[in-house]
């Protein structure tokens, strides 16, 4: 049987992420928060040895407005409803460098031992709206990889789709673009196809977090399968939702919940592959980094007992690649 493996993934985007929902009506603080945490999670991460995919959307890679500029592509996403464009929004609103470029932080990524930078695309792009194209789509990895290899020397090698958007008729796209591994939806039907949200989805999404209502969501390593032309889809198994402020009962329920589903993958050998955006920690940073500690102590804990192994997504990738060819020849 094989280790248990604690996978972590995060969307890490500031208000890139968020523009088409908040416009400027974001709390300053949230996001200045956010860049004092970004230090703490690694330092965190690098005292227990856990590894990470820092999904990171390209355009906090640029220094200032002239290089976000040069390294935007020429043929930006024409969706029918304009508010989903970030070059649009940033026409309308203009650049604000604390919520828009982190180059200091990635490179705090880089650093540390462990992490792995990836891409949530150059201008968090949406593949599942009306409107934008593959041709587009394929710009836009290219100016992500074009400013990792210029400015910090690296190839991103995985993938998370924004809002979980996960357009498999541009898998391909991915492929040819340098991505070798993309992070996938967990199984359950509420997670599927989330461009077209509901209430159902919504309730039953918020309802798992809490109490099984789907089905469980580690899963072996042997159900990544590999298909040609494709990049490996490794699949989510929860979020870690924010901290809900006054309500301990639902934080700790929530929180129990992810350290007994941890239990279970480490027990039977299983994948377990969480992720949140750091921006989530923004409200409440002292119980966020609480929970964190539990989080990684919880790791600790079953790496003692049972062998449970820490990958990020191109570990997890790699260890699939390998067993692929022993399994062949």
């Amino acid at each position: 049987m094989n280790p248990g493996t604690l996978t972590i993934s995060l969307d890490f985007e500031l208000l890139w992420g968020i523009f088409d929902k908040v416009g400027t009506s974001y709390q300053p603080s949230y996001f200045r928060n956010t860049r004092d945490l970004v230090p703490i999670m690694l330092e965190k991460f690098a005292e227990s040895g856990i590894q990470v995919t820092w999904a990171t959307v390209g355009m906090l890679f640029a220094e200032n407005e002239e290089e976000w500029k040069a390294y935007s592509p020429n043929f930006l996403p024409s969706y029918r409803d304009r508010k989903y464009s970030a070059y649009e929004w940033i026409k309308k609103h203009g650049i604000r460098p604390e919520v828009h470029f982190a180059p200091e932080l990635i490179q705090k990524i880089i650093e540390t031992p462990g992490q792995e930078l990836g891409s949530h695309s150059f201008a968090h792009y949406y593949t599942l709206m009306r409107g934008q194209s593959p041709e587009q789509f394929g710009e836009d990895l290219i100016a992500t990889q074009k400013i990792a290899k210029d400015k910090f020397g690296v190839k991103l090698d995985s993938l998370v789709f924004p809002r979980n958007h996960i357009n498999e008729l541009y898998l391909g796209i991915c492929v040819e673009n340098g991505y070798r591994y993309v992070r996938g939806n967990p199984k359950n039907w509420f997670w599927q196809e989330t461009q077209h949200e509901n209430l159902s989805k919504k309730f039953f999404r918020s309802a798992d977090c809490f109490f099984q209502v789907g089905a469980r969501t580690s899963y072996p390593l042997d159900e990544i399968q590999t298909f040609e032309n494709e990049p490996l889809i490794i699949p989510a198994s929860r979020i870690l939702r924010p901290i809900v402020k006054g309500n301990p009962l639902m934080n700790s329920s929530r929180l129990s919940r992810i350290l007994e589903e941890m239990e279970f993958a480490a027990k039977n050998g299983e994948v377990y592959h969480l992720w949140w955006h750091p921006h989530n920690f923004g409200k409440d940073p002292i119980a966020s980094l609480k929970e964190l500690g539990q989080i990684l102590g919880q790791f600790i804990k079953l790496k003692d007992a049972y062998g449970m192994q820490s990958l990020h997504m191109k570990g997890i990738g790699e260890l699939v690649e390998q067993k692929s060819i022993i399994t062949s020849e």
